[in-house]
């Protein structure tokens, strides 16, 4: 068959083509927090909404809020580096010297040793992080326990590099800990490595010192090591104070994942890091050092840029810029709590102590014509233009993510709608 290129010369159309798509990325979106609020907020432009705003209670950004508005010591450290003209070239594949050395003189004060340079890793924010991890750790008949509520990007990572994910349970009767027992049921000879989310996403809990002991032990005895994804480090607003996994790297290795992301709320500036919490050289030994700067060789680095302003944005931030985020978190935290105790349908098994987010149990027997949490969230989202992630997108079914790092007076409005919606779908009792 022939056709015309537009040109005046014909073309010959060949009957079938050679290339196809991965076919294990085109299910990899139902995985992805923000494929899932796509389908959420999708019916949204048809709603009528009488002028009011959308309440964006679905995803960890409050950047976007003047409340939480970045350090101006953040900004000007950026400003700053790309006025001086030294950062418009390609960086070293690992990431800056300085950028790296401050990196680990800020982590290595809460830890019983000194992290150096060669610790740290720089990487597009925390994301590329996980992706670099998974990439890594990908071997034929390899499995790696995450946990279930759960941030579902490590499954897709590892789905997509051929790894199988084992999900563990975290216990909302007990604060959300860990299941120790779970996790010792799980691993196999082929398991590389469990995920510790802390502070929590999506549940808001904090772990105990005396947990994460628990946590390192189970590690050694199984002989994985662990993922520490502590991209919420510091934030925490209850009675538990942060304590970062490599407190127990000389039990068990850890790879810490962390970024600038959520503590100084600039998620889009991209510079994250993982770091090696390994006194004992286990990753040394095992060649993991040596694939994660392979892959680097091969992988785009964060912006020039943003690691030239690293040094001055860490030493010159002010500390009453985190207490005021953490004032703000914790204000808004109460709210939610307070307000999800008076709304139908709607369980809060534990007060969030930690990150930007808590877990709550719907009831979707006592809703009529309500489906499950996605046609909930859909629903919602239509009629009240309230955006909050359904527990499928987390691995929870029939639970909601609620987040609550936005303006307090919007979330007021977030929830109070939330509650007329629950009202309007109360099932009557005979």
């Amino acid at each position: 068959m022939e056709k015309s290129a537009g040109n005046g010369v014909a073309t010959s159309v060949p009957a079938s083509w050679n290339f196809e798509p991965n076919e294990t990325l085109l299910g990899l979106t139902a995985l992805s927090v923000r494929g899932v609020l796509g389908r959420v907020k999708a019916g949204m432009v048809e709603a009528d909404g009488g002028g009011r705003p959308v309440v964006p209670m679905g995803h960890g950004d409050p950047s976007a809020f003047p409340c939480f508005r970045t350090a101006p010591e953040a900004v000007d450290a950026v400003a700053g580096a790309l006025q001086s003209g030294e950062y418009n070239s390609y960086s070293t594949c690992v990431g800056l010297e300085p950028a790296r050395r401050s990196i680990a003189q800020f982590l290595s004060c809460d830890l019983p040793y000194t992290l150096s340079p060669d610790d740290v890793y720089l990487t597009s924010g925390c994301a590329q992080a996980i992706e670099i991890i998974c990439s890594v750790l990908a071997r034929p008949g390899a499995n790696i326990l995450v946990s279930r509520p759960g941030y579902l990007f490590y499954e897709a990572r590892a789905v997509f590099n051929g790894m199988e994910a084992r999900y563990f349970d975290l216990l909302p009767e007990k604060d959300w800990e860990v299941d120790i027992e779970g996790i010792q049921a799980l691993a196999d000879k082929n398991t590389v490595a469990m995920v510790i989310v802390n502070p929590g996403n999506p549940c808001g809990n904090v772990y105990s010192y005396e947990h994460l002991a628990k946590v390192a032990e189970t590690a050694r005895k199984l002989g994985i090591f662990v993922i520490a994804d502590e991209v919420y480090a510091h934030l925490t607003f209850g009675e538990r104070k942060f304590v970062p996994m490599g407190v127990f790297g000389s039990v068990a290795p850890v790879l810490t994942l962390g970024s600038i992301s959520k503590k100084w709320v600039v998620p889009g500036w991209r510079l994250g890091w993982i770091v090696t919490n390994d006194p004992n050289g286990v990753f040394q030994m095992t060649k993991v050092v040596g694939s994660i700067k392979s892959y680097l060789d091969i992988s785009a680095d964060p912006p020039t840029f943003v690691q030239g302003a690293i040094p001055n944005l860490l030493e010159n931030t002010k500390e009453e810029f985190f207490q005021k985020t953490i004032k703000i978190l914790k204000e808004s935290a109460d709210i939610c709590w307070e307000k999800l105790k008076d709304i139908n349908a709607i369980t809060c098994p534990s007060k969030p102590e930690g990150s930007m987010f808590v877990m709550v149990k719907l009831d979707v027997s006592c809703l009529s014509d309500i489906k499950d949490d996605m046609d909930f969230c859909c629903r919602l989202a239509k009629e009240e233009l309230v955006v909050v992630l359904p527990g499928c997108a987390v691995g929870y079914k029939d639970w909601l993510r609620i987040t609550f790092a936005i303006d307090p007076s919007s979330l007021e409005d977030g929830l109070d709608r939330l509650k007329s919606f629950c009202l309007r779908y109360k099932k009557l009792t005979k």
